[in-house]
């Protein structure tokens, strides 16, 4: 399924014909040949569940053209299975130059704010680089403290080979961690939904109560599944770049 299908109607500006049918390396290749060798992806996974923690993760391809090949069906997480996700995930990190992934528990998200958190995970996710980056490529986010110069993307995990790889490190990281905690709170079916608010999700919190991975912020009685503050993005629906 190509990422254009995923377009917001309120994100009518973006071209969808910017979205190319796999993720390249334009933007990379672009940095590369200004100079910038450590080019850093950073994407979310997350953002939208009732419960559990946002992770954010951060991919540094080697500055060689040829690492699209060795990445093959590296794409945004949404659109692979769990098991081409693992298997992307391996093939990722054996590739890459550099990797992090950084987490924001419910209870910051619930202090903090969605977006404030997300920010918090991806910026946790870049300490945890072996490689500092001269310049980040991000999914439709801004880290503004960071003080490195980036680039904002909508639907860039559809459209950068690093952001695609850094979607997949979040998604995985995740998952694994939901998949445990599913062992400490029983019940909920953790490691089958990783905290969306699924019909299954809901009916446990209406059966159980909540425990102390929900994020109490959000709406988790309702049909929405995305806290209010999340529609309040960082940016308008426009790409940005700083230098």
């Amino acid at each position: 399924m190509r990422c254009g299908v995923f377009i917001h109607d309120r994100m009518a500006r973006f071209d969808i014909s910017l979205i190319p049918a796999d993720p390249d390396l334009s933007f990379e290749l672009a940095l590369w040949q200004a100079g910038i060798s450590a080019v850093a992806g950073i994407d979310e996974a997350g953002r939208g569940a009732l419960a559990g923690p946002v992770a954010g993760a951060a991919v540094i391809l080697p500055a060689d053209p040829d690492v699209l090949h060795r990445l093959p069906g590296v794409r945004d997480s949404k659109q692979l299975t769990q098991e081409q996700r693992e298997t992307a995930r391996t093939r990722i990190v054996e590739s890459v130059s550099a990797w992090g992934v950084g987490l924001a528990s419910a209870q910051e998200i619930d202090r903090l704010g969605i977006v404030p958190a997300t920010r918090l995970a991806a910026s946790r996710a870049l300490e945890n680089l072996s490689i500092f980056p001269g310049h980040l490529l991000l999914d439709y986010l801004f880290l503004p403290e960071t003080g490195v110069p980036q680039t904002a993307l909508i639907k860039g995990d559809c459209r950068s080979l690093s952001i695609a790889a850094a979607s997949i490190l979040a998604k995985t990281a995740r998952d694994a961690v939901l998949r445990e905690l599913s062992l400490d709170y029983p019940g909920y079916g953790f490691a089958s939904h990783k905290g969306y608010g699924t019909l299954a999700h809901r009916e446990a919190i209406r059966r159980l109560g909540t425990c102390p991975i929900h994020r109490m912020s959000f709406k988790l009685w309702g049909d929405d599944n995305i806290a209010v503050e999340d529609q309040q993005l960082s940016q308008p629906y426009e790409e940005a770049s700083t230098a």
